[in-house]
Order: structure tokens, then sequence, then C-alpha cells
């Protein structure tokens, strides 16, 4: 199951920066918003995909000891999405210990 997990985590973050470094050298960013505002159903996958990211800090949140790293990580997800968010479970999911079963991830908390 964790090597299934990190090949599931790893392909997800290789997709997003891939899609990422695809749509900015086909459009800058800021030049997108006009037109992504006009579209009511973009609009609302953006507040969707955030309000997951927020869902997926506060998990980080539980599991990461520091301010620092609390600070750090709500930065990086908010600014990265996804690309940030499969590195974080990739981090967790190497840190396990080759006995640990891959459900330890969701509980263990940083040292």
């Amino acid at each position: 199951m964790k090597v299934f997990l990190k090949i599931l985590f790893g392909a997800i973050c290789a997709v997003m920066v891939w899609i990422n470094v695809k749509a900015a050298l086909q459009m800058n960013i800021l030049a997108s918003f006009p037109l992504f505002g006009a579209n009511p159903w973009a609009v609302a996958t953006l507040y969707d995909a955030y309000c997951g990211f927020l869902t997926f800090y506060v998990w980080v949140a539980y599991k990461e000891r520091t301010a620092w790293s609390r600070g750090l990580w709500f930065v990086l997800v908010m600014g990265l999405g996804n690309v940030a968010m499969s590195a974080y479970v990739l981090k967790e999911l190497f840190k396990l210990r080759p006995e640990e079963p891959a459900w330890k991830v969701l509980q263990n908390r940083a040292a």
C-alpha cells in the first residue's frame, strides 16, 4: 500500500507541475484574470479548490508541531495547491519505518 501511495502522490505532483508549466508557457496568469472572472463556473471551481486546500491544511496543522512549519506549509499549500499537498503526503510516507502501515501517516504527529 505504501508503494502504491508513493506512486500515486508522486504522479499527482508530477502531473500538476507539468500542467502548471504548460499553462504558464501559454498565458501569463495575470492576463487570465479578466477571462477567469467572467466565468461563474471558473470562480466556483477556484472557491472549491481553496476550500479543499484549507481542509487539507487543517490536517497539516494538526501534524506539524511548530508555528514555523505550520506557517511554511500554509503558504506552500495555498500558493502551490496540489503540488504542495502531494509533496506533503510523500514527505510523510517516506518518514514511515518499513514495518509501519500506511495508515500511520494519518495519525502520527511530528516529533
